[in-house]
């Protein structure tokens, strides 16, 4: 309960500060790519329940709904500022939208497209389900989009089995370090 007060305040608190800047990113977005500023991404959220997760369009907008590693020249279908918004995770500063909901929380296991079967049954066997999907998690820092899905899974059980407060707040830390130093992103 009072993790999910402090999601709220502080989403909140975000939204405000950073309407300008959101903005700006938005305009920038419709005015170099055709298609909607942001984008609408099916997930999978606490217990499996399906849920659309906000996004800044990075990607073209006739790019297949898969997961970008699986693509095999991902770059074709980045936008002229994509690369730049996803490389600050920039393009994920709508998702204090999903936070603001409930389907979302800071910290806590990245969600799964619909389609990545191997990733939720996993999770499921692991009870990584019961938890809300986070901005950022454990597994974000120990490796972001370089990890296997079995090895992403360990870290989703550890953070299950360790979540506090306290660790929240080193993952948000050491999410903020990664990002400002550009870590674990393939594309």
């Amino acid at each position: 309960m009072i993790k999910r007060i402090l999601d709220l305040i502080v989403a909140v608190l975000l939204l405000v500060c950073l309407s300008l800047p959101l903005i700006v990113l938005a305009v920038i977005i419709k005015l170099t790519s055709p298609g909607q500023v942001l984008y609408w991404s099916d997930r999978v959220g606490k217990n499996n329940k399906i849920f659309k997760m906000c996004k800044f369009r990075t990607m073209r907008a006739d790019t297949p709904a898969v997961a970008t590693h699986l693509f095999k020249d991902a770059d074709r279908y980045i936008t002229p500022v994509g690369y730049f918004l996803r490389k600050f995770s920039l393009d994920e500063l709508p998702q204090l939208f999903n936070i603001v909901s409930g389907d979302m929380t800071f910290v806590g296991p990245r969600p799964a497209l619909f389609n990545q079967d191997d990733l939720v049954e996993l999770r499921a066997k692991k009870n990584v389900h019961t938890l809300t999907p986070g901005v950022t998690g454990w597994a974000q820092i120990n490796g972001r989009d370089e990890l296997p899905i079995p090895v992403k899974v360990e870290f989703d059980e550890y953070y299950l089995k360790n979540k506090s407060l306290l660790l929240d707040a080193k993952i948000i830390m050491v999410t903020v370090l990664k990002v400002v130093k550009r870590e674990g992103v393939a594309h």
